[in-house]
């Protein structure tokens, strides 16, 4: 994909008046942009799919008096098979409001939006399982809005925990716990198995953020850290499929 400055995707729309939609989109290089669709619900408009969740494309703005215009638009992908699964399509409802909770305008975005990029290209047109690829966008997410969670060391003693030790992760101090420094009811045990998961997550792409048998991404522990650090609950969080 050959990316420019009006490059986007749509993170949200509102049906607007008769025929037009208020959509939010998420730019690399200026965030978050609110703006109208003139005429894309019409039958036979040409920027009929433009205004759809997950629209990606080149968006020719117009500004005018603090309103933004969405004057033409070069579709890039649709994501459409999405829409022939519930469950992914729920899970991709889920990462564009988690982008669009962070992403703020006329701030670049570009890490944020590659990673939504990346991870949507897969749960569409891929199998893999949508647990572990949203576990490992959500660990990428974090560092990208600086909140990387401390995987090596004890968060409260310093230490370098011995291999296949009892391991928890606090939430409140963003990182793995010792046994001899866990105190807290709330402070959620972690399997070898998982800590060698998101260690290795953490430093590769989309493509290997799969699952084995022995080893299972903590994708609830992850979802819950991250809302707890963005101090709110994502929309659609309710709906996502069951574990």
């Amino acid at each position: 994909m050959i990316q420019t400055e009006n490059t986007a995707i749509v993170l949200r729309h509102v049906n607007y008046r008769d025929n037009d939609r208020m959509v939010t989109l998420l730019s690399p290089s200026r965030g978050r942009i609110d703006a109208i669709i003139r005429n894309c619900r019409k039958p036979k408009s040409h920027n009929l799919n433009s205004g759809e969740l997950f629209a990606l494309g080149d968006y020719m703005l117009h500004e005018n008096g603090g309103h933004i215009t969405v004057t033409s638009v070069k579709l890039i992908e649709t994501f459409y098979p999405l829409r022939n699964d519930y469950d992914r399509l729920t899970c991709g409802i889920w990462l564009l409001n988690l982008a669009e909770a962070v992403a703020e305008p006329e701030q670049e975005q570009q890490e944020l939006f590659m990673l939504l990029l990346h991870t949507l290209s897969r749960l569409t047109f891929s199998d893999q399982e949508w647990k572990p690829l949203l576990a490992g966008f959500l660990l990428h997410f974090a560092a990208c809005q600086g909140f990387k969670p401390r995987l090596n060391h004890c968060v409260f003693c310093g230490k370098k925990p011995e291999e296949n030790a009892p391991l928890f992760f606090d939430a409140e101090e963003g990182g793995i716990c010792c046994d001899s420094c866990q105190s807290r009811r709330d402070q959620a045990p972690l399997s070898p198995g998982q800590i060698r998961w998101m260690r290795k997550a953490l430093t590769t792409g989309s493509a290997a953020w799969v699952n084995t048998p022995e080893e299972t991404a903590p994708f609830t522990l992850l979802r819950d850290y991250t809302e707890r650090r963005l101090g709110r609950r994502i929309k659609s969080s309710a709906m996502l499929p069951k574990e």
